[in-house]
């Protein structure tokens, strides 16, 4: 199948190699379109709607509601030609009501949409393995599974429409949250004179630890030590904005939320002192360390 790529970031670049690798023919389209010629492999579009006219199936990785609109609403954007019977798979974080909203015009145009939303970050997007959050009619979703199937270890289809997304918020708040109650907890105990290897050994054998701080322990330590921490898969500032979302989505639907409010608010501090760039998990060093005499 000749499937197009809309967002080359690293996501979008590490489901490209992989659909490549199991046998599809990939074409890629991004704003930036240096990243986008890096894909090996790939046959670079000119804009958005030549990626839809040249492909059966277009996948979208984009950064927020605003993207999502320009890249398919834009005058060259996906959706300005004829998309009949073609496929649309959006697997950006955003909120429900931007999925929703983006079903009707695509489905106004004769083409199929599903929103899948992943978990797990590029080595899992590299290898086939991600969790994918389908949400969409059943005969769009038959339609896309061939493809979700190629790039997830499990699609969870939660569904209609924005059910996909409404999860996906879900599942990623409770680790947003924890990255800042791990700095508080840092905090606690920065005056006893431990190793960060020695404390972080102990909180992962601890019942507070989850998979994110299991899997990114040796990163904070290295951070803890002022080392190179290696690459980040998810930084500050997409969790500022993914913590809004999370904010606004739960409001919306009549929920209190203190607790995402207040890690939204610290995010949101180490963003402003310049530290967007660092994976989330460098908000439990910063706050650990915050206001240190």
């Amino acid at each position: 199948m000749r499937i197009g790529i809309a967002g080359i970031g690293k996501m979008g670049a590490a489901m490209a190699a992989r659909l490549m690798e199991v046998g599809h023919e990939i074409a890629v389209w991004n704003r930036t379109p240096e990243k986008a010629k890096a894909i090996g492999g790939a046959t670079v579009a000119a804009t958005p709607a030549e990626l839809a006219r040249s492909c059966e199936a277009v996948i979208t990785m984009l950064t927020d509601g605003a993207a999502i609109d320009a890249v398919y609403h834009g005058p060259s954007g996906l959706l300005s030609g004829d998309v009949t019977g073609k496929l649309f798979i959006e697997m950006s974080t955003v909120s429900p009501k931007v999925e929703t909203a983006l079903a009707a015009k695509v489905l106004a145009k004769n083409a199929d949409f599903v929103e899948c939303p992943v978990g797990g970050s590029t080595a899992p997007a590299r290898q086939g393995k991600l969790l994918g959050l389908l949400g969409g009619e059943s005969d769009a979703a038959a339609h896309a599974l061939p493809i979700l199937n190629q790039l997830c270890r499990k699609v969870e289809h939660c569904g209609p429409v924005g059910a996909g997304s409404a999860m996906k918020l879900a599942i990623n708040l409770p680790l947003m949250v924890a990255w800042q109650a791990y700095g508080e907890a840092f905090a606690i105990v920065r005056d006893l004179g431990w190793e960060p290897k020695r404390l972080l050994d102990l909180f992962v054998e601890s019942n507070g630890a989850n998979n994110g701080l299991k899997m990114r322990a040796d990163m904070i330590v290295a951070m803890m030590e002022q080392r190179d921490a290696g690459p980040t898969t998810f930084n500050i500032a997409d969790a500022v904005k993914d913590l809004r979302t999370m904010v606004d989505t739960g409001t919306a639907k009549g929920a209190d939320m203190p607790a995402t409010k207040a890690a939204l608010a610290a995010f949101e501090e180490a963003n402003k002192k310049g530290l967007g760039g660092g994976d989330g998990s460098r908000q439990s060093v910063y706050w650990a360390s915050r206001g240190k005499q």
